[in-house]
C-alpha cells in the first residue's frame, strides 16, 4: 500500500449491519408510532404501514455497508459511498487537522466507533469531513494515530513509510485494517503522553450554571410535540397533565409566572448538571509526544478527539455570565477543523469543560508553553470614547423605546407598563453597558495577540501572530466621530476573525504592525511602500530605541484604512 493504485478499499466493520438498522429506527420513531396510532384510531390498516416503515428503515440502514467504502494511501484518504447517487470523497492527508472518534453505548457494546476527519472546513455546513460509521474500536484508534502522528513515524528507520509502522497509543497495527503481515516493519516503543488536565468530582458543581439543560427541555418539548402530532392525541385530555394545568389555572397570574419559572429553573439545573456528568465524565487532557492533544471524555458515549498542535492558533478563555458569577470558566482551542460557537461542546474543540477561572488559566498556560501572562495579564483598556460608545448605544434604544411608547400611550390606547418597563431597564442597561466596557481590553504579549470583549459571554482569546493571515480595519459613521476603529485580525482557524474593538487608530495600526511586520507598509505614507516605521503616533510618547509606528492622520491614503 505504498500507492494510490495498490492501495485496497476497505469495508466497514461488519457489526454495523445491527447499528445502522437501529438508528434509523430511531430516528424514525415518532412517525413509525405516529402510523401506527393514525391508522389503529380510523380504522384503517396502521400497523401494516407501520411495519412496512420499520421495513424500509431496516433496508436503509443495512445498504450503509453494501456501498461504502474506503482506503487510506500514502498521499490520500478517500471514502466511496451511495448507491444511486455515487460519490468519492477525497482528501489529502496533509489536510487533515484533526480525528474524532466516538463512541455511543451501541457502538460500545458492539466494539465499534465512529470515526470523522477533520479537514479545516467541518465547521460550515456540509464541510469538508470524512465521516466512517462505523470500524472496530481497535481500527478506529489505529487510524488515528496512522493519519495525525506521522512525523514519529516517519523519522523512524530507513524504509518506514506512513503505513507501514505500527500505531502508537492503542497497539493497533496494519494487520487489524487488513495489510499483509509481511509488509509491516516491527512495531515500535509507543509514544509518551504527558497528563495536562483530568476531571475533578468537585468541577461537577459548575454544572448547574452551564444552562445546557435548556437544550435538553428543547429537545424534550419538541419530541414531544411531535409524537402527539403524528398520533392525533391531545395532550391536554391526559390525567396528569389535566390535573397540573387545572392547578396552574387556580393561580393567580403572577404566582403563575413565578411558579413556572421555579419549575423550569429546578428541571435545567438538573438536567445541566446530568448533561454535564454525561459529557464530561472521565474527562482526560493530554499531550503526546508526537505533536498532538488528546481529549477523552463521556461517560455512556465517549468521545476522543486528537489535534494536530501545529494546527493550534491559540486559545479561548470563555466566562459565560452565570459561569463568571461562581468563578468559573471554560477553555476552547482555536483550531482548524473543530466546530466553535455554540457547538464547540460537540464538536470537540472545548480542552477544559466548565471549571475554576484559575484552572482554566493553568491549562492555558501548559497547552500554549508561554507566559502566563497572556492568560491572565493585566490589559490596555480603551479609553472614554470607547466607554461612551458603551453606554450611548445601550441607553439610547432603551430611550428611544421609552419615547416612541410616551407618544403612543398619550395618543392611544397604549398600556402605561410598556414605557414604565422601559424606565426600570434603563439601570439594568447602564450597568451592562458599564460590564461591557470594563472587559474591553487588548495586549501584546510573547508573540500573541490577547483581545478580551463582551459582557454576556466574556471571551478572553490568545491569537499566535504566526496564525495571522490579515488585517481588517473597519470604521462605521459612529466610530469615525467618535475617532475609534475595530481591528479584525484574520486567521483561518476557529471563528476566523478575532476583534479589538473601539481602539484608536494609530493603536490599531500598532497592533497590526506588530503581529505582521511590514503588511501594512504599502497602505500607508501616501501608499508608498517604507523601508521603515518612522511616524510616530499624535499624543503618544516614542521610547528611546523602539521603531516608530505608522498611523497619522497624513499617512492615511488607502480606502482600507481611511474608511
Amino acid at each position: 500500500m505504498t500507492s494510490t493504485t495498490g492501495a485496497e478499499w476497505r469495508r466497514l466493520s461488519p457489526r454495523m449491519l445491527v447499528v445502522h438498522p437501529i438508528q434509523e429506527v430511531v430516528r424514525l420513531a415518532p412517525a413509525l408510532i405516529g402510523l401506527l396510532v393514525a391508522g389503529s384510531s380510523s380504522g384503517g390498516h396502521g400497523p401494516l404501514w407501520s411495519l412496512a416503515g420499520l421495513v424500509v428503515a431496516v433496508l436503509f440502514g443495512t445498504l450503509r455497508w453494501f456501498t461504502t467504502t474506503y482506503r487510506i494511501t500514502p498521499e490520500h484518504v478517500q471514502v466511496r459511498k451511495g448507491l444511486v447517487h455515487r460519490k468519492v470523497l477525497t482528501v489529502p492527508r496533509d489536510r487533515v487537522r484533526t480525528v474524532d472518534v466516538t463512541a455511543n453505548i451501541l457502538h460500545r457494546v458492539l466494539g465499534l466507533a465512529r470515526v470523522e476527519v477533520g479537514t479545516g472546513r467541518s465547521d460550515r455546513k456540509g464541510g469538508g469531513e470524512l465521516k466512517l460509521d462505523a470500524l472496530g474500536a481497535r481500527e478506529a484508534a489505529g487510524l488515528r494515530g496512522e493519519l495525525l502522528h506521522r512525523e514519529s513515524r516517519t523519522a523512524g528507520a530507513p524504509g518506514e513509510t506512513a503505513m507501514g509502522t505500527a500505531m502508537d497509543t492503542a497497539g493497533y497495527t496494519p494487520e487489524s485494517a487488513g495489510t499483509p503481515a509481511a509488509a509491516v516493519p516491527a512495531p515500535r516503543q509507543a509514544g509518551v503522553e504527558t497528563e495536562l488536565a483530568a476531571l475533578r468530582p468537585e468541577w461537577i458543581r459548575f454544572g448547574p450554571f452551564t444552562l445546557s439543560g435548556l437544550i435538553t427541555v428543547g429537545i424534550i418539548a419538541g419530541f414531544v410535540s411531535r409524537l402527539a402530532s403524528e398520533g392525533n392525541v391531545n395532550l391536554g385530555q391526559i390525567a396528569p397533565v389535566k390535573s397540573t394545568l387545572g392547578w396552574f389555572g387556580s393561580l393567580s397570574l403572577p404566582l403563575e409566572i413565578a411558579a413556572g419559572v421555579l419549575i423550569l429553573a429546578v428541571f435545567v439545573m438538573i438536567a445541566s448538571t446530568l448533561g454535564y456528568i454525561l459529557a464530561f465524565w472521565g474527562f482526560r487532557l493530554t499531550r503526546h509526544s508526537s505533536g498532538t492533544l488528546h481529549v477523552n471524555r463521556g461517560l455512556i458515549t465517549t468521545r476522543a478527539t486528537t489535534i494536530e498542535e501545529r494546527r493550534l492558533r491559540g486559545l479561548e478563555v470563555s466566562e459565560p455570565l452565570l459561569l463568571r458569577a461562581v468563578r468559573g470558566a471554560r477553555l476552547i482551542a482555536v483550531t482548524t477543523g473543530l466546530r466553535v460557537g455554540q457547538g464547540a461542546q460537540r464538536g470537540g474543540s472545548m480542552l477544559l469543560p466548565p471549571a475554576p477561572l484559575r484552572e482554566a488559566q493553568s491549562v492555558a498556560t501548559r497547552v500554549l508553553g508561554g507566559d502566563a501572562a497572556t492568560v491572565s495579564g493585566p490589559l490596555v483598556q480603551h479609553g472614554p470614547a470607547a466607554a461612551r460608545r458603551r453606554f450611548t448605544r445601550s441607553l439610547g434604544v432603551v430611550v428611544a423605546w421609552i419615547v416612541v411608547c410616551l407618544v403612543l400611550w398619550e395618543w392611544s390606547d397604549l398600556p402605561a407598563w410598556t414605557w414604565v418597563a422601559g424606565l426600570a431597564l434603563l439601570p439594568v442597561t447602564a450597568l451592562i453597558a458599564a460590564d461591557r466596557y470594563r472587559n474591553l481590553g487588548h495586549a501584546l504579549v510573547a508573540g500573541h495577540l490577547v483581545t478580551r470583549w463582551g459582557s454576556l459571554v466574556r471571551r478572553r482569546v490568545v491569537l499566535e501572530y504566526d496564525g495571522i493571515i490579515g488585517w481588517n480595519v473597519e470604521r462605521s459613521f459612529f466610530q469615525r466621530r467618535a475617532g475609534l476603529v475595530t481591528l479584525t485580525a484574520t486567521t483561518a482557524a476557529g471563528r476566523q476573525g478575532y476583534r479589538v474593538q473601539d481602539v484608536g487608530l494609530g493603536e490599531a495600526l500598532r497592533l497590526a504592525s506588530a503581529g505582521s511586520p511590514g503588511l501594512l507598509d504599502p497602505f500607508l505614507s501616501g501608499g508608498r511602500p517604507s523601508s521603515r516605521h518612522e511616524t510616530q503616533v499624535p499624543g503618544e510618547p516614542r521610547v528611546p530605541g523602539e521603531p516608530r509606528v505608522p498611523g497619522g492622520p497624513s499617512d492615511i491614503a488607502h480606502p482600507l484604512i481611511s474608511g
